[in-house]
């Protein structure tokens, strides 16, 4: 029998006519030429575009943006003058009321394709109140251009950076922080890190705001020991930035794409912001993990109790509960409430935002939920809800088992991509968990990103 060759109708260097008919999780155009698949970023769902072919794969090829021939109604003027060169945002090109039907699309197609689910009821993605100058954390790195040391996002697909004076996305202190470093650094000639060669003393410069509180903290990363100029830098920065209450000096003296090294040092003023969350108050440290968009993160984490279905006296579990925030969510609700997490310091940061929220009814427990769980279940502890806020990658299977084994009555998963929820919803249907609603929240506008709090009720418990 002869195999037959499928014929690519498309070649590397060359440009077609594409008709773009949805968009991929980066936020990319998709579309086909003669039914091939092409890839191709700026373009938007609607659109017939010309695209310079750039890479050619078996099942799909990419392709530059060359011309628009029918744009989208949908298609806006970003607001960003550096948006098709920085690779922070991919959707300014898009109006937001689009921005939120794509979103919710694509967790539509990732449940049926992915997950193989039917009837699954995806609701409208809720909003961001203001979907500029939302994040209260900013990571730039630092590096030289020329002569001349710049500051802000990587060139999408590259460690190329684009000089930011101004993100619409970041909160106005930290483009404040930001342009305070980037003037002083060339102002005072301080050698700036080049990852090729390991040498240089900035690396990254980090801002942090307490939204609720106005609070502000400055990070220095460095991979020296040594700061050069410390008490200009200080002085600039005091003088410049409002709310400014802390400066840090992180120090990564490793050849490493992570950006935080183990040892930091106060500089000057306090260690910690102050933040809230729905009535509670967190201090946040240059390493804490807290949600980058305060407004969505309550409205996210309430949607999260509300399918818990807790009246007050249930017991719950937190399974990947980090610093404790949605721990103590679920303890206003709650008799009970168990929050597990493997990183010990994040542990410790919960028992103390607990303590500092007067919460008594939580207990924290470092560990894997693999091997915690269990030994909950065997001590007499049964949980009515169990709540699980994963990394990007999900679940790993023995995880979902171990929830199932517990027998609760809903599960509510808390995810930020739709392929690996998508995946773990259709193993948990296998083990008889129902998805019975998935509300999507734009905790990231601008981007391609999309968070979801899903629904699951046991199906012999209806």
């Amino acid at each position: 029998m002869t195999k037959q060759v499928t014929v690519i109708p498309v070649q590397k260097g060359k440009s077609y006519k594409v008709e773009v008919t949805g968009l991929g999780h980066s936020g990319e155009g998709v579309g086909r030429y003669e039914g091939f698949t092409v890839f191709v970023p700026g373009a938007l769902p609607g659109e017939t575009v010309v695209a310079a072919i750039t890479e050619v794969k078996k099942n799909y090829a990419k392709g530059v943006l060359s011309k628009v021939l029918m744009p989208s109604p949908d298609r806006v003027e970003p607001l960003c003058a550096l948006f098709h060169r920085c690779g922070g945002c991919q959707l300014q090109h898009l109006s937001y009321a689009a921005q939120l039907t794509v979103k919710r699309q694509q967790v539509v197609d990732a449940i049926m394709r992915i997950g193989k689910l039917d009837g699954v009821v995806v609701h409208p993605t809720l909003p961001a109140p203001n979907p500029w100058y939302y994040r209260n954390k900013m990571q730039f790195p630092v590096g030289l251009a020329g002569n001349r040391a710049v500051v802000g996002c990587y060139a999408q697909g590259t460690h190329d950076i684009v000089d930011t004076e101004h993100c619409y996305i970041q909160h106005q202190a930290n483009n404040i922080i930001a342009a305070v470093m980037r003037d002083v650094v060339n102002k005072l000639g301080i050698a700036t890190y080049d990852e090729r060669t390991g040498k240089g003393v900035i690396r990254h410069i980090l801002g942090r705001v307490g939204t609720a509180t106005g609070e502000v903290m400055a990070v220095i990363v460095t991979a020296t020991r040594e700061l050069p100029h410390r008490e200009r830098l200080i002085a600039k920065l005091t003088k410049a930035v409002p709310g400014l209450v802390s400066i840090v000096q992180n120090i990564n003296p490793k050849r490493t794409n992570v950006i935080l090294g183990e040892e930091t040092s106060v500089i000057w003023g306090k260690e910690t912001i102050t933040d809230r969350l729905g009535g509670f108050v967190f201090q946040i440290s240059a390493r804490s993990f807290f949600q980058v968009n305060t407004e969505q993160t309550v409205r996210l984490y309430n949607k999260a109790v509300e399918y818990a279905g807790l009246t007050g006296v249930e017991t719950a579990i937190d399974a990947y509960c980090g610093t404790g925030t949605i721990t103590l969510f679920l303890a206003k609700r709650a008799a009970k409430v168990y929050g597990i997490e493997v990183v010990e310091p994040a542990v410790r940061d919960a028992w103390l935002n607990a303590r500092r929220n007067g919460v008594d009814n939580v207990d924290f427990i470092v560990g894997d939920a693999v091997d915690v769980m269990p030994k909950l279940y065997k001590s007499g502890v049964r949980p009515q809800a169990i709540v699980v806020d994963p990394p990007r990658a999900g679940c790993d299977r023995r995880v979902l088992e171990t929830f199932v084994r517990m027998q609760p009555d809903r599960i509510v998963y808390v995810s930020c991509n739709p392929a690996s929820l998508a995946r773990d919803l259709a193993v948990l249907a296998e083990c008889g968990y129902m998805t019975r609603e998935i509300q999507p929240v734009d905790m990231f506008p601008q981007t391609s990103h999309i968070e979801c709090v899903v629904s699951l009720k046991r199906k012999h418990s209806e």
